[in-house]
């Protein structure tokens, strides 16, 4: 199994940004000097509140690329509805360049209607399927951009080069390439630089229902999974693991393809995680559950019961059995496990500062996970090799 750190920084606390950048470069060093597959940076603006405060996952990217030597570096998500698509395009191709093409790209259409409005007009979530369509536009130019020496594109939302303009120097000689050569009007443009890795870095989509995870898998996209139960889960991966199938003809295997978030705390006794992280991971959720509801933490048919507030369940004991990874190192490498048997799991992100929590708090649970569940986690997979 490969495990990654999903590092969704966040400020409950209002503390110097800069502190709050020195621990999560923290958190990074010791994600790659321990040898974890991965890290994962979010994009989030507006949020003075503090639940999630890193507004470039990119730039992120850059400082990560800079300090650390084999750990890939992802983001979960760019949110690229809100981007210009060659710039993004041209950004991501710079940091695989940089990072020696250890870039895992993620993308999402976003979930808050306060950073849609105001970062892109066009991406305002109360129309979504506007919003669909200039995501896949917009994921359509970049993947042109990265794999076409030069290329041209029409669409709803974006034209490019824009009509009209024409191009004539001494040092750049004509081409039909890139020129109608006649009239010296632009008709193809080039992205530079390309990405290191061909045709460009790995794609992860962030999805929840049933027709992004279809057409993620469609489109052979990476999928990155959250909140869900493990019954839950199961329906989605199979969803996922059908159509990619179909897509790509042939038998791909539960889990292929799938990367799962879960919220993690580690400590030495069950009682001792619950106190020390257990009020802040329910805050966060309260703000994440404050528009979704309670629908993403339910079992398939399971039914609530009635409440005058819709988050009036929320509470530890709700959550931990549904799908926190918080206790023991022993609790935790068994609910590891039931995800890897119930669904083949492949790709696993925990995350673990949540808004409130201090960052010596943070570490600590992060070098138990480390030494004492990624070990076993990893002794039983070289078991189950050596059996075959």
């Amino acid at each position: 199994m490969k495990f990654g750190y999903f590092c969704n920084t966040t400020n409950w606390d209002h503390k110097p940004y800069g502190q709050l950048l020195n621990e999560t470069k923290e958190i990074t060093t010791y994600c790659d000097e321990n040898n974890w597959d991965s890290i994962w940076y979010t994009e989030h603006h507006f949020n003075h509140e503090g639940m999630e405060s890193c507004t470039n996952p990119l730039m992120m990217g850059v400082d990560a690329a800079a300090r650390t030597k084999q750990i890939r570096i992802g983001q979960a998500c760019n949110v690229i509805t809100f981007h210009n698509p060659i710039r993004l395009a041209e950004d991501i191709a710079l940091l695989d360049q940089l990072s020696g093409g250890r870039v895992d790209v993620g993308i999402g259409r976003g979930i808050y209607g306060r950073e849609a409005i105001n970062m892109n007009k066009e991406a305002d979530l109360k129309d979504q399927a506007k919003n669909f369509r200039l995501f896949d536009e917009t994921l359509t130019v970049m993947k042109k951009a990265w794999t076409e020496e030069f290329f041209s594109h029409q669409g709803e939302f974006y034209t490019y080069p824009t009509p009209g303009f024409t191009w004539q120097h001494d040092m750049s000689p004509p081409s039909e390439k890139f020129l109608d050569t006649k009239t010296s009007e632009m008709k193809k443009i080039s992205v530079v630089p390309k990405p290191m890795q061909q045709p460009h870095p790995p794609i992860w989509q962030v999805v929840d229902g049933a027709r992004s995870i279809e057409w993620a898998a469609q489109n052979r996209l990476n999928t990155i999974m959250w909140i869900p139960t493990v019954k839950a889960l199961k329906k989605r991966f199979e969803i996922y693991r059908d159509a990619k199938s179909k897509a790509e003809n042939r038998d791909v295997p539960l889990g292929e393809g799938v990367s799962l978030v879960r919220d993690m705390f580690v400590a030495e006794t069950m009682e001792e995680a619950e106190k020390m992280a257990g009020e802040h991971i329910i805050n966060y959720m309260k703000w994440v559950c404050h528009w979704r509801g309670l629908g993403n933490h339910m079992d398939p048919d399971e039914e609530l019961p009635e409440t005058k507030h819709k988050l009036d369940l929320l509470n530890y004991d709700f959550l931990h059995k549904r799908n926190l990874l918080f206790g023991t190192p022993e609790y935790v490498v068994n609910k590891i496990n039931e995800l890897k048997s119930e669904l083949n799991l492949q790709n696993l992100q925990v995350w673990s500062n949540f808004p409130g929590i201090k960052h010596d708090a943070c570490m600590r649970s992060l070098k138990l996970f480390n030494d004492e569940v990624i070990p076993k986690i990893n002794l039983d997979n070289s078991n189950i090799e050596k059996a075959s």
